[in-house]
Order: C-alpha cells, then sequence, then structure tokens
C-alpha cells in the first residue's frame, strides 16, 4: 500500500512531459502556417489554398464610442490573398506564439497570440482565431478572427512559429 502511494505522490508531483500533438493537430498547424509562409512569399495562391471557398474572416473593433463589436466583410479571404501577391516593399511577416490547437473529429480550432511585422518593422499584435473544418480536401480554413492592437503589445523573446 505504501508504495502505491509513493508512486501516486511521485507521479502526481512529477510534471507531465508536453504531449506531443496528433497527427490531426500537426496537420491543422500545417494549414495555418501554410497561410503565413503564402503571405511571407506574397503567393495570393498558397494563402488561399488554406482557406474553404466558402470561409468569412472578422476583426474585433473597438468603436470611437468605446463599444466593442466585430467588422464582417463577405469578400475579406479573396481581398486578402489579393492584397498578398500585390507587389510591396516590405515582406509581410505575423510571428506566432502561445499557440493552442484543439481537434475533435472534422473539427478544430487554433488560438494564437501574433504579432505582425512589416519587413523588421513592428506594426500590430493581437490574437487570431482559426476555426478549421476537415472534409474531402483535408483541412481548411472556415472562419479566422482576431484582434489588433498598436499598443501595450508583450512581444515574447522567441516566437513558436
Amino acid at each position: 500500500m505504501r508504495r502505491l502511494l509513493a508512486a501516486v505522490l511521485t507521479l502526481a508531483a512529477t510534471p507531465l512531459a508536453a504531449q506531443s500533438p496528433s497527427p490531426d493537430e500537426r496537420e491543422v498547424m500545417a494549414v495555418v502556417l501554410r497561410l503565413f509562409d503564402g503571405m511571407r512569399a506574397g503567393d495570393s495562391a498558397m494563402v488561399r489554398s488554406a482557406f474553404d471557398p466558402g470561409a468569412r474572416m472578422a476583426t474585433a473593433v473597438v468603436r470611437p464610442t468605446g463599444e466593442p463589436a466585430y467588422r464582417f466583410d463577405p469578400d475579406a479571404v479573396d481581398g486578402f490573398a489579393k492584397a498578398v501577391g500585390t507587389p510591396h516593399d516590405k515582406v509581410w511577416d505575423e510571428k506566432l506564439w502561445d499557440v493552442k490547437v484543439l481537434v475533435d473529429r472534422n473539427l478544430a480550432t487554433v488560438w494564437t497570440r501574433y504579432a505582425f511585422f512589416l519587413g523588421t518593422d513592428f506594426s500590430h499584435c493581437g490574437v487570431d482565431t482559426f476555426t478549421l473544418g476537415k472534409g474531402a480536401e483535408g483541412w481548411k480554413i472556415i472562419f479566422l478572427a482576431d484582434t489588433r492592437q498598436r499598443e501595450g503589445c508583450q512581444l515574447p523573446a522567441r516566437y513558436d512559429h
């Protein structure tokens, strides 16, 4: 009995090693990373390939009155992909940290903090939330929402992605 109690207490006191991501979690994250790789490369086709054709985007905003709201644009995904592919002087680079991936069958979410840079110049930070669905073509982003702020960003010393 003492051995069993000692084993239980030892296990309870020992921090669990971080679990390796499941195959689905890796596939989900690969889609999100493909989006950002395409953005850095200025490749609109790569960016668009991460999204389901019916995907939507939203941005959490604060109105001048201080009231929180969401801004939806029905053409945001296509507009974003087009903007990525339009030549620009500086690389668009979104760095991620504090990434959380959750998967249940054919539905997944990714929640991550981010910092957006134009070349090496900091632009803004916030949180991205992705909802992905798994269909015949694999995982695709079906919804992307973000927050944005220019001040009060606490950037990490290193980024996860």
